[in-house]
């Protein structure tokens, strides 16, 4: 890890019957992340803040099939909970 934090990866999974919100880990994060539950909580927050929720998963629901991610983008963070940067965006449609 850089001083500029991790970077994870954003997106929404379609199963049969819901959407998952789904966090990429980096294989070489930093190890002063000592609650995985809650970095993610922080990382969801963050995604829904920055994304109007209702009108992105409209939109996934719109472009992706069941089994398929969409991408929403990455959130760059800092074990303290800091966020550094993000790109998050709505799916394209």
């Amino acid at each position: 890890m850089s001083d500029d934090g991790d970077t994870f990866g954003v997106g929404i999974h379609v199963a049969d019957d819901e959407f998952r919100f789904v966090v990429h880990v980096p294989s070489d994060i930093d190890s002063g992340w000592d609650d995985p539950d809650e970095f993610q909580r922080r990382i969801e927050r963050v995604t829904w803040e920055t994304l109007d929720q209702r009108e992105t998963l409209r939109a996934v629901a719109r472009t992706a099939a069941v089994d398929e991610t969409v991408t929403l983008g990455t959130v760059t963070m800092r074990p303290d909970g800091e966020v550094v940067a993000h790109t998050l965006a709505p799916p394209e449609e």
